[in-house]
């Protein structure tokens, strides 16, 4: 942005100055922002406040760095009108500012209460990666291709195309996810007179869903249309047009001071000029930020209260929840039940921080195309797992879900057992010594109890298919401390 819209609209930068502060108020402030993602989970207390005190703080450069960058085109607006490059530019920027308004406002901990686990999420993230990321790469792109293959673009009227329908894309993809995302909290902790929970069944809300998915489909397709249309237009240009290897350029030589620096300039160019020491005072910024943040959960074992009926999992649940993570299945289920009424009714008692010791990584996930699975085991039986895998709609008939017929087929890597309980034992998962010569004996047994109690149903697999191991993965799920009680959740 400081680089090119500059040379877009021929202007200088509105405020070098507000540059920098731009610059290393970002940096410094963006590593303590992270934990606002993690409000109302097992996180420390502590550490969500200081997400959502910097948080907070994020708009005072962010908006700065907006505001420069509109400021930038004072006496230039009339070039807008004209200059595909500045029209995407100007949407870029203002979309930075949406979001970064957007952000901070997210970790606030009513609106995030709201907002997290659904499609609000989604809207907010797309309006920073479609609009800033995306329109302010397409007008960097649409001004200096041509400046490098000496030729003017090939189709203005193709790039405005690419504009409009980028543009509207933008609006049909994130007004829909938006839409989407009050519609889930609103029905997710709608209550009945009698106090219990108007919509029991999850799907109950994929349902509702389904029009604003179409639209964000559409959307999404112009947007990607748009990109394509860009791609053919340089194309176009490029073959139009000779390569410019090396722009020839020199500058008059400034003049020195007595102590070496150079006359009229600011003192931040002693950073600027010097790569080392821009290098390690960005380090240093960074990482006052990640220290105090993540020392105390390294050293404080409070941070994390044992639970006795936590244990390690078996061999055969290590496999399965290594395919868990494979299939990307966290993508659509978190495993966090937080501590409010609505979700503790709908999947049990909330999550504790010592549930997930031995979890390397956590799998707490950040939004529920589908429900959340940290209380899972125990509440449906293999047989619905196992259908459910192979064919979602059979079990539940408006499932979104896709199928993953592979897990039946393929044979699950019992060779990787030993180096997975050997890898577990170094981040400090409690296995007796040399029990990976033996963790596949158990493996084979429990996987045996399985297959068992499928074939009852009259399903006859084998014991070394990996669907095995995610079954007993996923019976798992929160047995170690689970409620005498949990909600339903088809």
């Amino acid at each position: 942005m400081y680089y090119f819209i500059p040379k877009a609209a021929e202007r200088p930068v509105y405020s070098y100055r507000l540059s920098i502060i731009h610059f290393w108020a970002l940096i410094f402030l963006y590593i303590w922002a992270g934990p606002h993602h993690l409000l109302y989970t097992s996180l420390p207390d502590w550490a969500q406040s200081l997400g959502v005190v910097f948080s907070i703080m994020l708009i005072a450069p962010s908006w700065g760095g907006m505001i420069n960058g509109l400021l930038t085109l004072r006496g230039a607006w009339d070039k807008v009108r004209e200059s595909i490059v500045l029209k995407f530019m100007v949407v870029a920027i203002t979309a930075y500012g949406m979001a970064t308004f957007e952000g901070p406002m997210l970790s606030l901990k009513k609106v995030n209460s709201i907002a997290h686990f659904t499609d609000w999420i989604i809207a907010h993230v797309h309006v920073g990666a479609l609009g800033w990321n995306g329109f302010l790469t397409f007008g960097i792109l649409y001004w200096l291709i041509p400046k490098i293959f000496r030729t003017n673009l090939w189709s203005t009227k193709l790039a405005n195309w690419h504009f409009w329908l980028g543009s509207l894309g933008i609006l049909f993809y994130a007004i829909p996810m938006y839409w989407a995302g009050f519609t889930q909290y609103l029905m997710w902790q709608e209550f009945k007179p009698n106090g219990f929970l108007q919509y029991t069944n999850f799907l109950e809300t994929v349902t509702q869903l389904r029009p604003m998915y179409i639209m964000r489909s559409l959307g999404g397709t112009m947007y990607l249309t748009g990109f394509i249309m860009m791609a053919y237009n340089i194309v176009k240009t490029v073959k139009s047009g000779s390569l410019l290897a090396n722009e020839e350029a020199e500058a008059p030589a400034l003049d020195k001071a007595s102590d070496g620096s150079h006359k009229g300039e600011h003192w931040h160019r002693w950073i600027e000029r010097r790569p080392i020491q821009m290098l390690i005072a960005s380090l240093v910024v960074i990482l006052i930020g990640g220290v105090i943040e993540m020392v105390p959960t390294f050293l404080v074992k409070s941070n994390i209260p044992t639970i006795a009926s936590v244990k390690p999992y078996t061999p055969l649940e290590l496999q399965g929840r290594d395919i868990y993570v494979r299939e990307g299945c966290y993508t659509c289920h978190s495993q966090m039940i937080r501590p409010l009424r609505f979700e503790t009714e709908r999947y049990g008692e909330y999550s504790k921080a010592g549930e997930f010791v031995y979890d390397h990584p956590f799998q707490w996930g950040s939004k529920r195309t589908g429900p959340d699975l940290a209380r899972e085991g125990g509440l449906r039986s293999n047989t619905w797992h196992y259908n459910h895998m192979y064919s979602p709609t059979s079990v539940s008939e408006h499932s979104i879900m896709p199928q993953y017929p592979w897990l039946i087929e393929d044979a699950l890597d019992t060779a990787s057992t030993p180096g997975k309980i050997r890898a577990m034992q170094t981040l400090g998962v409690p296995y007796p010594a040399g029990y990976d010569k033996i963790a596949n004996q158990d493996l084979i047994k429990q996987a045996n109890i399985i297959t068992a109690s499928l074939k009852k149903d009259k399903i006859d697999t084998p014991n070394d298919r990996e669907i095995i191991a995610l079954i007993a993965y996923l019976q798992r799920l929160g047995k170690d401390i689970k409620a005498s009680e949990v909600g339903t959740t088809k």
